[in-house]
Formats: structure tokens, C-alpha cells, sequence
């Protein structure tokens, strides 16, 4: 049976309705819900970046927090020291985290599977320490990011809440377009000739460490560009907002979507917005401690993590699409 497979033009039609639709949510939803969209939208795009980097180049990034902290500072200093228009502070930190990415990336190629893992670890371990030792970066509590208010034409009653959601589904809906794209050209190919079978893929021509450093790079700017988008919506950008637990999250959502596709990736972003609600409900009604209150959301975060690994490693998308082909 000949399979049916999307046009680009379908494709982009898709993504223009989802826009669609998510604009009428947007005046449908309360303030909380218009501020975990941006959230979600935020998180669409720095588990689409690990998803490139592991899922299609079969590189392991366990501090990927680190490069989200190198964009949202990259965007605030271009804010305060330039008053840059926002679109400009957020290709300011594509661009900064990308960068940093294309010299990790270098280092990368000569690494792989826990010692890979384990440099990109150092880095988020080692960041709030580095942050601190230069005072343009503000220290410990870090540097102001504040966009300003919505352009008057939208009316008195958008809020700001509202405009980030605008702002951040935006950013995520054409990260995607672009990397969707990316992903079904021949980057995409070689990129998962190179995690499957890194020397035949040599053997056949392919450049095996420029293109693990390419994904490297183009994985750290998305990162990159979700630091903004973080940032943004907290209004901040500090050490504290980068914690390592942030890049374990990652990669836990990361894992729910599905490694190796980008169809499931709402599924993870979505999940990483709701666990510290769910974590708050279930504290409550169990009237737990507040310091069991504080580490429950870690602890429900490393459990999804051990039960998505043991029965549906692939995600869930992945798991219906296999069972459709049998």
C-alpha cells in the first residue's frame, strides 16, 4: 500500500492553522494558561534542539541548560546595552549560543557516549561559578530582560502575558518549519547516516566530524534561542534560572517525545509544564512538607523518565507509528 506522505505546501498549511488556533486559544484562556502556552512553546523548542542533537547525530548532551543560559544572556546584554528590538535580541542569541556550540561541537567530535555526556554536564555544573566572575553578567542576581509593553494597536486590554505567548508560539511554530525542513534534506540524511553507521558513512564520503559539529552548532542555537524565550518570560536572566536540573528536564522531555522525532515534541513540552502543577496538587492533598514539596517535582520528572525508558523508549508517537506498520 503506497504510503501517504505530506507536501511541503500541506505541511506549511498545517503549521499556518496551527498558528490559527492558537491565537483564538490565546483570547480564550486565562492569564495562567496564556503564561504556560509561552512556557510550553519555550520548551517546544530547546527539546526540538536535543532531539537534533541525540536523536539524528547521535550525540548525548546532558548539560544542555547551560547553552539556553548562553542565549538568554546574549539577548539581555544586546537589550540593555544596545536597546535592540526584540527580534534582533533573539538572533543575537541564536547567534552567541551558536558560536559557543560550533567550539563545544569541535571538542565534541573527538568524544562520544559518557565522556561526551559527562563534558557537556561540567559545563551546566560549572556555569552559575562562571556567571559570577564577570560583573557585566550581574552576578547572582543576574540582568533585567524586559521587552517592553504590547504595541498599543493591540488594544488596552492584550496583555503582557499574552504578548509573550504571541512572541514565544511565533519563534516555536517557525523553529519548527525551519528545522522540519532541515531534518528532510540531505543535513537530515547524513545526520542519521552518521548516528547509524558512522563508518560506512565515512567509507561513502561524509565528513563524519563536520557534520557532528554542524549539528552541534545548529542544535546549540535553537538552544540558544529557547534561553531567550526563557527569559523573556520570566522577565530575568540569572544562574538560578539556568539550574542543572533544568537540562535533566530536557532531556526527560526529550525522551517522552521521542528521541528520534520531532512529532511528539509538544507532548514532551507539554508534560514539563504541567509536572510542578500536578506536583503542587498532589503535595497538598498528601499535606506534605515544604521541603518535600520543593523536590517533588524532580522526583516525578526522574520517574516519568525511568517509566517512559522502560515501555515506550521510542515515545509515543513513535510506538503508534511502528504499530500502524506491523
Amino acid at each position: 500500500m503506497h504510503k501517504f506522505k505530506p507536501s511541503n505546501t500541506s505541511r506549511f498549511l498545517g503549521f499556518v492553522f496551527l498558528g490559527i488556533f492558537l491565537v483564538y486559544l490565546s483570547n480564550t484562556v486565562d492569564e495562567l494558561r496564556v503564561y504556560q502556552g509561552a512556557t510550553v512553546a519555550m520548551y517546544v523548542v530547546a527539546i526540538s534542539s536535543i532531539i537534533l542533537l541525540t536523536g539524528y547525530s547521535g550525540q548525548v548532551s546532558l548539560g544542555h541548560g547551560a547553552l539556553l543560559a548562553v542565549g538568554g544572556y546574549g539577548a539581555a546584554l544586546l537589550r540593555n546595552n544596545f536597546n535592540a528590538p526584540i527580534w534582533l535580541c533573539f538572533a543575537g542569541a541564536v547567534l552567541m549560543a551558536a558560536f559557543w556550540g560550533a567550539l563545544l561541537g569541535a571538542t565534541a567530535a573527538r568524544l562520544s557516549g559518557p565522556y561526551l555526556a559527562g563534558t557537556t554536564l561540567a559545563l551546566a555544573v560549572g556555569l552559575p561559578s562562571i556567571a559570577n566572575q564577570f560583573k557585566f553578567l550581574g552576578g547572582e542576581q543576574g540582568l533585567i530582560f524586559d521587552i517592553g509593553l504590547p504595541p498599543a494597536s493591540l488594544g488596552e486590554t492584550f496583555s503582557q502575558y499574552k504578548w509573550f505567548f504571541w512572541i514565544a508560539s511565533l519563534t516555536a511554530l517557525i523553529s519548527m518549519w525551519w528545522l522540519q525542513n532541515l531534518l528532510r534534506s540531505r543535513y537530515g540524511r547524513t545526520w542519521r547516516a552518521v548516528r547509524t553507521q558512522s563508518i560506512a558513512a565515512e567509507l561513502a564520503g561524509i565528513h563524519v566530524a563536520r557534520s557532528k559539529v554542524l549539528a552541534f552548532t545548529i542544535s546549540a542555537g535553537l538552544a540558544g534561542l529557547a534561553g531567550a524565550l526563557l527569559s523573556m518570560t520570566i522577565s530575568t536572566v540569572s544562574p538560578g534560572a539556568f539550574p542543572l536540573s533544568l537540562s535533566f528536564a530536557l532531556a526527560t522531555g526529550a525522551v517522552i517525545s521521542g528521541v528520534t522525532t520531532l512529532g511528539g515534541v509538544i507532548i514532551g513540552a507539554v508534560t514539563l509544564v504541567a509536572i510542578p502543577e500536578i506536583a503542587d496538587s498532589l503535595a497538598r492533598r498528601i499535606g506534605a512538607s515544604e521541603n518535600a514539596t520543593i523536590n517533588l517535582p524532580g522526583l516525578l520528572v526522574s520517574g516519568l523518565l525511568i517509566v517512559t525508558v522502560l515501555f515506550i523508549p521510542n515515545g509515543p508517537v513513535e510506538q503508534i507509528r511502528q504499530r500502524k506498520m506491523k
